[in-house]
Formats: C-alpha cells, structure tokens, sequence
C-alpha cells in the first residue's frame, strides 16, 4: 500500500505528507480485508517523533497489515524519487525503531526501515544509516532510490539483513526485473506506481473519448467486462451468503 498512490487516489494531490495517519490506517485496514495475502503499507515517517510512531504501529498491526514502512524523512514527507527530500537526523530514527519494536505485538509483523539519504547525503551516508538501521533491529531494510546497478549490488552484499527494491517507472533507480533483483540479493521488490500509472492513462483516454465524441464505444475492448468485474470484487460470494443466510426471501 504505497502513499504515493493513495494520495493519488484518495485526495487526487501528489505525495506530500498531506494525508494523516488514521487515513493511511482506514486505507490499510480495507486493503488487508479485501486480500488473503499479506499487505506492506507505507507508514510514511511514522507520523510525528518516535512516541507517535508507538501509536502508528499498534494501528497498523490492528488494521491487519503484516509489515509497516517507516522513513528517516523530516516530516512532511515527499515521494522517494522526488527532489527536495530532507532526512532526521540518525538518533532520531533509531529511536523510531525501537519505539515500533516495543509497540509491536506479533513478532511476525515486520518493520521496514526506510532510508532516504542517498538523493541529499550521498550513497555512502546512506548506506551508513542503512546499517544502523538494521542494527538497531529493523527486519527488513529498503534503501531508497539508489542510482545506478553498482550500489545495488554493493548494498545488498554489505547489509545482513533482508533488503527491499523499490521500482518506480520514470524514477531515479533502474528499472530492473524481479529475477534481476533476487539476482542481485534483494528479498522483496515492490511496483508501487505501476497500476497508478496503467490507471490514470487509460482513464484519460476515456475520457478525452467521451469529451470528443460523447461516446465510449470505441473504449469498450479496453474495459473489463460487467461480469468480470463483478466477479472480480467477489459479487458471487455475496450471492452465496444471501442464498445462505437471508431468510424471509430477497
């Protein structure tokens, strides 16, 4: 669960720290409903100083995500392949860390610990905190927007603990392949703006057709269809339970 994308979609703004912590808590507690997988969501920096991030994790947890993301960004944060990115000092995110290890109550859910020093600061300042991060006790460590395949590689073979890849179309990072990535040491790869980027092309598509000709036939082999989409969203289980539970007809 990406916050650029739920900015995107929630309040139609760029990635800018605009969205609170309890909407980024509703929008996490519906993606883990509605999937039987587990969930990475973006906890941004943790929402205020290492007290705040106490409170964030045990919401995150509650809401049924399996791992939280959490950032060494001087809030409000920004996307991590934008310009103008500043990061807290190193003290300052260690104790976020141990402030989400204490409030954590399954030990199983993870917590990522995100650096964002390598724009500002340089890949070897960057690396630095990486490492502190992970001795510090983050499970998994996601050093954001490396440039170039070399300090990917170099990362993943100086860090002793699971790394996460993260690809943004467009961003400062190569775009590499999932089998690439695991190639390189790289445990988790996310595609965060991908279905974003699909989403807002197709739509304005759509609607330039519908502007130009006042019609969307000419968009309709690009849709799913009516059924698809309705079983998509689980409209035969609802059915299923209706004929199950309901009594007194329909």
């Amino acid at each position: 669960m990406t916050g650029y994308g739920q900015a995107a979609s929630v309040l139609g703004k760029p990635d800018v720290g605009l969205l609170t912590m309890t909407e980024m808590v509703d929008r996490a507690r519906k993606f883990a409903q509605a999937v039987d997988i587990p969930v990475i969501a973006d906890g941004d920096t943790g929402f205020g100083n290492a007290v705040n991030v106490i409170r964030t994790v045990k919401e995150y947890e509650q809401a049924g995500v399996a791992a939280i993301q959490l950032e060494d960004q001087v809030a409000p944060k920004k996307c991590g392949h934008m310009n103008g990115r500043q990061v807290v000092p190193v003290d300052e995110m260690l104790g976020k860390i141990e402030a989400a290890k204490y409030a954590r109550k399954d030990k199983d859910f993870i917590i990522i610990a995100r650096t964002d020093a390598r724009t500002s600061l340089g890949f070897e300042e960057a690396l630095k905190r990486a490492k502190a991060y992970a001795d510090a006790g983050a499970d998994v460590i996601f050093f954001e927007s490396p440039e170039s395949e070399e300090e990917m590689t170099r990362l993943n073979k100086e860090l002793k603990v699971p790394t996460l890849a993260n690809m943004v179309e467009g961003g400062r990072t190569p775009l590499l392949s999932a089998k690439q990535l695991e190639d390189m040491g790289y445990s988790i790869v996310i595609f965060p703006t991908s279905s974003v980027y699909c989403t807002a092309r197709a739509m304005m598509e759509l609607m330039d057709e519908l502007k130009t000709t006042g019609s969307t036939k000419s968009q309709v082999d690009k849709m799913i269809s009516f059924k698809e989409f309705n079983d998509l969203i689980g409209l035969p289980k609802i059915r299923e339970w209706e004929k199950k539970y309901l009594r007194g007809g329909m």
